[in-house]
């Protein structure tokens, strides 16, 4: 009997234990209710509502010359061994030797009248640009103006009362902010992703020097064709225009990049108003300070740009800066990391006069400086060296680089133009390319350049050098007749 009542009482016990804490986890989960209201995820669908009608699709058509044509026998027989009872249509002798390639990107509308903004790589060398809007209207796209280092384009459509974006603050962003993007990825025009903000001031593997872009870095799932599109703040306001993903495998892996807002409206207004963008020039080459660096020069913790070397008679030369000054600020920008120098140098046109603030002999020292013109400005002034009409056209023009480019380089060669179809798009050259060989013949002026381009073969492969983003590699020329 004692012992069925200790067993009774046990059992007792444990279920009186267990609702007491069963009463305890409703009392926690019941006064923790409010807070969790309180922290709920942004309205995304007012968000989206609000915006997707300024966003559009763009597509792009680009004319590309055919490799050589295999022989009408060599079809029959491999299309006979594929079905040996049929034989097959052999297309018609006149058939063109091109094909079009179409591309599809992203962006948005920034004016009533049909101004619209996206990816200088989505556009650049198109034949045909035509804009999606979300209510299925379709317009041919005139390019205003086009910026490779920035990666931007600025585009016209002819249309009026269009909706339209605002732009925000991109300086005042926070890292943990949340953010959205709307764009068309893979093909999926007005898809909406969201994410938040990893990080500020990033800086492309790979770039020189002269990258005068610093990116903000998100977790938003950006794809192919999400590129041009606009990245927005919980205010509804562009803060970005996505360009880039950093992917081992072309696809989304949390990691992509986006323009400034306020780098985009410095380099949209300047296209808007003369169709190219002009950046100042410094004229040092630079390198992080590291934990080493500030030890040797005596600074409390590493920061700056540390100065390798300045170039003779350029602005920093001529404005007092040394080799193994440390640039702290520019303008009055804190220069944390020495990648921050380009960008702010680049916010800036030529003629500018800044105040540099530098660290030499365990002192800070003021310094001004009026800036140059930065190698990447286009030379408006371009002159047709191969023409179109010619057997082998090699279908770009190219320009004579600038004394202060060449100067700031310590390169010879002939700058990219324009590039148009024809054997220099398909071996992969690109508007900015710094041409320096031809058929391994160096090249040092447009007249040099246009004499070995006429001496060309009508047929076969010829090598051409280039420098791009301060790295030489050599392609090959498909000339066909």
């Amino acid at each position: 009997m004692k012992r069925i009542d200790f067993v009774c009482y046990d059992f007792l016990h444990s279920y009186l234990v267990g609702l007491l804490l069963s009463a305890v986890v409703v009392f926690i989960c019941w006064f923790q209710t409010p807070s969790v209201t309180a922290a709920e995820l942004p309205d995304f669908a007012m968000l989206v509502e609000k915006n997707r009608p300024s966003i559009v699709e763009i597509a792009t058509t680009r004319q590309v010359r055919s490799r050589a044509p295999v022989a009408d026998d060599q079809i029959e027989e491999l299309l006979r061994r594929i079905n040996p009872r049929e034989r097959p249509n052999l297309p018609d002798e006149g058939m063109p030797e091109q094909r079009r390639r179409a591309a599809v990107g992203s962006g948005f509308m920034i004016t009533e009248d049909g101004f619209v903004i996206t990816n200088n790589h989505v556009v650049v060398g198109a034949d045909e640009i035509q804009v999606t809007l979300n209510d299925r209207r379709v317009f041919d796209a005139e390019v205003i103006g086009l910026d490779e280092p920035s990666d931007l384009a600025l585009l016209k459509i002819e249309a009026t009362n269009l909706p339209h974006v605002e732009f925000g603050d991109s300086d005042s962003l926070r890292v943990g902010e949340w953010v959205l993007a709307i764009g068309s990825p893979f093909g999926l025009e007005f898809s909406a992703a969201a994410g938040i903000v990893s990080a500020k001031g990033r800086s492309m593997p790979g770039r020189s020097s002269y990258n005068y872009m610093s990116f903000i870095q998100t977790d938003v799932a950006i794809n192919q064709g999400n590129s041009g599109g606009p990245l927005f703040n919980l205010d509804g306001e562009v803060i970005g225009i996505n360009s880039q993903i950093l992917s081992s495998t072309g696809g989304s892996n949390g990691i992509s990049f986006s323009i400034p807002s306020n780098v985009a409206t410095n380099v949209i207004g300047q296209l808007r108003n003369t169709g190219a963008v002009e950046r100042g020039l410094l004229g040092v080459r630079m390198r992080e300070v590291d934990y080493a660096l500030a030890e040797i020069f005596g600074m409390d913790r590493p920061r700056g740009a540390f100065v390798d070397e300045v170039q003779p008679d350029s602005p920093a030369d001529n404005g007092g800066i040394l080799n193994e000054d440390i640039i702290l600020e520019f303008n009055g920008h804190d220069i944390e990391y020495f990648t921050d120098l380009p960008f702010y140098v680049g916010q800036y046109r030529p003629d500018t006069k800044a105040e540099v603030l530098i660290y030499r002999n365990g002192n800070q020292i003021n310094r001004t400086v009026t800036l140059g013109s930065s190698p990447t400005n286009m030379v408006a002034d371009s002159t047709p060296l191969v023409s179109r009409d010619r057997i082998n056209p090699l279908g770009f023009r190219v320009s004579e680089l600038s004394e202060e480019a060449r100067q700031v380089s310590g390169l010879e060669g002939v700058r990219i133009a324009e590039i148009n179809a024809g054997p220099g798009r398909q071996a992969g050259l690109r508007e900015g390319d710094l041409i320096v060989s031809l058929n391994r013949q160096p090249i040092d002026s447009t007249r040099e350049f246009a004499r070995v381009a006429e001496a060309l073969p009508e047929v076969g492969f010829v090598p051409i050098r280039i420098v791009r983003e301060g790295q030489a590699t050599t392609l090959a020329l498909e000339l066909v007749p």
